[in-house]
């Protein structure tokens, strides 16, 4: 089996090998610290799974997995992240992850969501099943913010960051009157005004990067 660990921690990044390691020595584990790196070796060889994070240095991890879906829809990609379930899980699994696991979950919830999807299946906790499967029979309950598109929430989320949308358009690699046209959706999506508003509902929905 190959895995692609991608993580911008040198010492987390050497646990999760340990951990997969121990389980199956016969595993080959390569690494990437950072979305372009993650990509680059996505292309250039075949792997089993991708363990992600969501919090990279360059670009969002969210942003990854999109591009992994797009260019190899059928890799499996097991998100394990900082943020709890109640943050990013249903996110992540609507965007096309096959799991989701939190970077204070047991290493055995690892290396059984690694085996899980890698024989075409998914794997989240019962009580994150529950949350989605509500989510997507009472889409009318959810927050706002799921309203928006990829490109939309990771433009809130910079925003809430205390970007300015010069400084976003740079990250996102758009021009700066798309920023711009993309700040306006999300305002208009949310029935918000200012940036003030939208910093406030990032804070309060704990939605920062």
């Amino acid at each position: 089996m190959r895995i692609l660990c991608v993580d911008d921690h040198a010492i987390f990044r050497q646990g999760v090998k340990q951990i997969l390691l121990q389980h199956d020595r016969q595993t080959r584990i390569d690494e990437a610290a950072t979305a372009e790196a993650a990509m680059q070796l996505a292309r250039e060889a075949r792997w089993d799974v991708v363990i992600l994070d969501l919090s990279l240095p360059d670009r969002s991890g969210f942003q990854v997995l999109s591009e992994l879906k797009q260019e190899q829809p059928g890799l499996p990609v097991v998100v394990l992240s900082m943020h709890g379930e109640d943050e990013y899980a249903i996110r992540a699994l609507r965007n096309g992850a096959s799991g989701y696991v939190t970077k204070e979950s047991a290493p055995e919830e690892l290396i059984t969501a690694v085996q899980r999807v890698t024989r075409g299946g998914r794997y989240m906790t019962p009580a994150l099943a529950e949350k989605l499967a509500f989510a997507m029979a009472s889409p009318s309950t959810q927050a706002p913010h799921h309203v928006l598109s990829e490109r939309e929430m990771e433009v809130l989320q910079l925003i809430g960051a205390g970007k300015s949308l010069k400084e976003i358009a740079a990250l996102l690699s758009l021009s700066v009157k798309s920023v711009g046209t993309y700040r306006a959706r999300v305002l208009e999506k949310m029935t918000m005004s200012t940036n003030a508003d939208l910093i406030r509902y990032v804070v309060e929905h704990n939605l920062r990067l």
